[in-house]
């Protein structure tokens, strides 16, 4: 990934490792309240811009325990009337939830109802999706958050994050200012140019920053107030939502060269000014043909990540590696097809021929041979070279034109099938039964995201490859009958990867990222799948042990910070596993003074 982000900053560009001390000086983050360093046990007094009581502390998210205030903190708080005088335990407050969001027919109103409990009662919200992660998951993410953000104008009730367009041109700090929290850690950003497989959402976009924020807060601990969406609203080409009364963002078409590239560094310089050296920026669902050049820009001055391109490359990687358990082989004897070239495909692509160069030692160039890719052209081959967008180069091979994929499955004839292309239904019948033909266990990854543009549903493939297929998806596919077995798959989540990567640089107080980092995090992840977990067929664990596998996955993430000597937080911990269980957030109510 580096060698390609220095292809296009320049040979001559730096690394992430070539940093001098005036790089590495400033920022960082204290836990101000003590929030971290306290147990739970321990009484803590329930901050505002003053103390909170009364009716204020029911109305604030991050205190507000609703009917959980016990006789004595009703009495202190100044609550007496303003609740109903049953005193009921957060446990029952969590069952009450759930059953009401079970109601719920549709998935949409789901996600409203949990986004109306966010803003209300934080600590219950995080407990609830911490504990049914695997059921909520689906509502507050993918799929049901790309229905959020389309219908987002008209469901929107209140902000949650920074919305900063156009018009905060040249006042990008003083906005930053605005909002309350000052010990940000973690910044996902993001355009809405392309939104999932769903395109450009313009302003609407929001709901990205949001779920994955309450994610890493969810299942890598990272504290909620640590935490900043950010949408930059810099227009929008959809005709769609400018003609849509219901709208939220700026009216305009998209502000394009120059002018984009002059508030994108304001921002970014904005952010390090105002929360240092150390604040973890997540790029979050730019076009191809900003987020390459953003990550290649600032990757040597600030603390940045792309999780379409590297966290998606991780999780991927991780689910390859446990897969040759199934199918046996090292990653080097294998053969990889891709359908789709953007920055997902050529992100994992790249993630797995440094992995391949890390094994075997041979030069990166001679390892991404073994990886093709198929963009909306054909097969990517080195005729197409000079016509070919700069991140599509390294992977242009000698090969004769193949239009399509189907042509180019029975010519690469390769082991490992992976759809990154946005598009729902391109793995035909056709396609999966020719790869099988080659292939006594053909892995096939169909990664887009939502559901409906999966590449083949879960069914699709076991049925087509009859039952041999090794499936993974983006987004969760119910387990399938054939033949009389049940094959459960698995899905190539994000999730699993960015908050305990998020986790693990926080902890590290970690100022670049570093390839090498990406590699640990999904060694950390495949070392978590289990016999059991095998047995089913699947190539990744539950998410129900999920903030088990956050710890794991941070853990290896901040030692591979220190090796490299990215590391700013000293002395290093001794069990960094026992220490990032340590700093994890936890929902449980908290008694006040």
């Amino acid at each position: 990934m580096e060698s390609i982000m220095k292809g296009i900053r320049g040979d001559n560009a730096p690394c992430v490792l070539d940093l001098d001390d005036a790089a590495t000086v400033g920022g960082g983050v204290g836990d101000t309240y003590g929030e971290d360093c306290a147990t739970e046990e321990q009484l803590v007094t329930p901050w505002t811009v003053s103390v909170a009581s009364g009716y204020n502390l029911l109305r604030d998210p991050r205190y507000n325990k609703g009917l959980a205030f016990n006789e004595r903190e009703r009495e202190t708080h100044y609550l007496r009337g303003l609740l109903p005088p049953a005193v009921v335990s957060q446990e029952l407050q969590e069952r009450k939830i759930m059953h009401n969001i079970r109601q719920y027919q549709l998935p949409l109103q789901k996600y409203m109802a949990m986004m109306d409990l966010q803003e209300g009662n934080e600590r219950l919200f995080y407990k609830l999706l911490i504990d049914n992660v695997e059921e909520l998951l689906p509502v507050v993410y993918t799929p049901t958050v790309g229905e959020a953000c389309q219908k987002y104008g008209s469901i929107f009730s209140r902000p949650q994050g920074l919305y900063i367009s156009l018009k905060e041109k040249g006042k990008i700090l003083e906005v930053l200012k605005n909002w309350p929290e000052r010990s940000i850690q973690v910044v996902v950003v993001t355009d809405g140019e392309r939104i999932l497989g769903l395109g450009d959402l313009g302003c609407q976009g929001m709901g990205i920053p949001v779920g994955k924020l309450a994610l890493y807060t969810a299942l890598g601990g990272v504290r909620p107030s640590a935490c900043l969406p950010i949408t930059l609203d810099v227009g929008t080409n959809n005709e769609e939502l400018l003609n849509d009364e219901f709208y939220i963002g700026l009216r305009q078409k998209r502000a394009t060269g120059q002018e984009y590239a002059d508030f994108l560094h304001e921002f970014m310089t904005a952010v390090k000014q105002n929360y240092g050296e150390k604040v973890l920026i997540q790029f979050e669902d730019f076009a191809n043909h900003n987020a390459f050049e953003l990550l290649a820009k600032y990757g040597t001055t600030h603390l940045v990540f792309n999780d379409d391109i590297q966290g998606t490359a991780s999780v991927v990687l991780s689910g390859l590696v446990a897969a040759l358990k199934l199918v046996g082989g090292a990653l080097a004897e294998h053969s990889y097809l891709f359908l789709g070239a953007g920055e997902a495909g050529t992100g994992i692509a790249e993630l797995i021929a440094l992995e391949i160069s890390r094994q075997t030692k041979a030069p990166i160039e001679e390892c991404r041979k073994k990886i093709w890719l198929v963009d909306s052209k054909g097969l990517i081959v080195s005729s197409r070279k000079e016509s070919l967008q700069h991140f599509k180069k390294p992977w242009a091979h000698e090969h004769e034109p193949v239009g399509n994929l189907l042509d180019a499955v029975n010519a690469i004839k390769p082991s490992v099938l992976i759809g990154t292309s946005g598009k729902g239904q391109t793995f035909t019948q056709e396609v999966v039964e020719a790869i099988s033909s080659f292939n006594e266990r053909p892995i096939i990854l169909s990664l887009s995201n939502p559901t409906s543009q999966s590449e083949c549903t879960a069914e699709q493939a076991y049925t087509w490859s009859k039952g041999r297929a090794v499936y993974a998806s983006g987004s969760p596919f119910d387990p399938v009958e054939y033949d009389g077995k049940i094959y459960v798959p698995g899905q190539a989540n994000n999730a699993y990867i960015f908050p305990g990567f998020g986790l693990g640089v926080v902890m590290s107080g970690a100022i670049r990222v570093h390839d090498d980092m990406l590699l640990a995090a999904s060694e950390a992840l495949a070392q978590q799948v289990t016999q059991e977990n095998f047995d089913k067929g699947l190539i990744y664990p539950p998410f129900s042990n999920i903030r088990k596998i956050s710890a794991h996955i941070a853990a290896n993430v901040a030692a591979k910070a220190y090796e490299l000597g990215l590391a700013s937080r000293r002395p290093r911990p001794k069990d960094l596993v026992k220490y990032a269980e340590s700093c994890m957030y936890s929902p449980v109510y908290r008694n006040y003074r």
